[in-house]
């Protein structure tokens, strides 16, 4: 029976990097727990203000040093240095956007302040550059550092050297350094400029926020199939940290404030949802949040909104979408109450 990728990374940790190195404890579970899903320090999931992000697979803490957990501002005995999230995901399919999807696992301890590492196994495909670029602008706006590696023995470099401050502050420096360069030669080679990037990426900037508009539909979250929690938590992690310094309106035109209060009843205890629904400086918006949209055009996009974005039912989205994206640009149509 083949193994998950989550026992393949968990296994490739304890043989190549054992249970302890110095004074840092490891902790990890067993593929087959649910320990992960606990809030640290009885699991592996850490989180703010109430709001926990998604599960990591390895923890590197000191033991008997006392840390404030944001999650619930409790002081715990075990003081958290590394958060790891690991994927096979390179030998599995995933050459796109799909790599973004796990993103937030680490974030959650980023935003509490510590070492977060995004670790992708080696493999068939490579890493999206994207990636590189969201870890270093989180790093630059989060309280923790957010790394991406691809070589456990960079990780254990880290570990080793994490007690001589200046050894570790040059450590990071030169990894943000590094992957800065790997995103930044890709963008340049994809895009002419940063309004390029937003045509193409189906965002507008204005001078104080920014718009990005996608097609999610209430069924995207009640189908547990679909995945697209996951999906929608990283294209919002890969837009706010591409603009960290802007307000971010998350548009769906294809839902109505209906839709979001059903799911914010009935997907309250949902991980993604609430990071979706608390994240600072984003805000999800509809159809009904926006002012000077024709009936014509609402029209049209309630008639497919439960429909898959496929044949018929995408040209008409990206008709519409286009009119209101149109509309944005000229001042024709707002954002209600902004």
């Amino acid at each position: 029976m083949a193994l998950s990728s989550d026992e393949i990374i968990k296994r490739e940790i304890v043989d190549k990097l054992g249970c302890s190195i110095g004074n840092l404890t490891l902790k990890i579970f067993p593929q087959s727990s649910n320990d992960d899903q606990k809030i640290f320090p009885e699991g592996l999931t850490f989180g703010v203000n109430g709001v926990a992000y998604g599960s990591c697979d390895a923890c590197w803490f000191i033991e008997g040093e006392q840390w404030k957990n944001p999650f619930d501002n409790k002081i715990v005995d075990e003081k958290p240095i590394i958060a790891l999230e690991g994927t096979d995901a390179l030998n599995r399919g995933s050459s796109g956007d799909a790599q973004y999807q796990r993103f937030h696992h680490a974030l959650g301890a980023v935003k509490c302040g510590i070492i977060g590492v995004y670790y992708l196994k080696p493999g068939v495909h490579k890493i999206q550059e994207d990636l590189y670029g969201m870890a270093y602008f989180a790093s630059k706006t989060e309280k923790g550092v957010y790394l991406i590696i691809k070589n456990l023995e960079e990780l254990k470099e880290l570990l080793m050297i994490f007690n001589d401050k200046a050894k570790l502050n040059k450590f990071i420096e030169t990894k943000l350094t590094e992957m800065y360069k790997q995103f930044i030669e890709k963008f340049n080679q994809k895009y002419k400029n940063w309004e390029d990037f937003a045509n193409k990426r189906s965002t507008i900037v204005y001078k104080d926020f920014i718009i990005k508009y996608s097609g999610r539909m209430r069924r995207n979250f009640t189908d547990g199939s679909q995945r697209a929690g996951h999906i929608a938590v990283g294209e919002m992690y890969l837009t706010k940290y591409f603009f960290p310094n802007k307000f971010f309106y998350y548009l769906w035109p294809r839902m109505t404030k209906l839709d979001i209060q059903y799911l914010d009843k009935h997907k309250k205890d949902d991980k993604e949802w609430a990071i979706l629904r608390a994240e600072p400086n984003v805000e999800i918006i509809t159809i009904d949040d926006l002012e000077g949209v024709s009936p014509e055009v609402k029209t049209k996009l309630m008639e497919i909104k439960d429909k898959p974005l496929k044949n018929d039912a995408l040209r008409i989205f990206k008709t519409n979408v286009k009119i209101i994206r149109e509309g944005l640009f000229n001042g024709k149509i707002t954002i209600k109450n902004k």
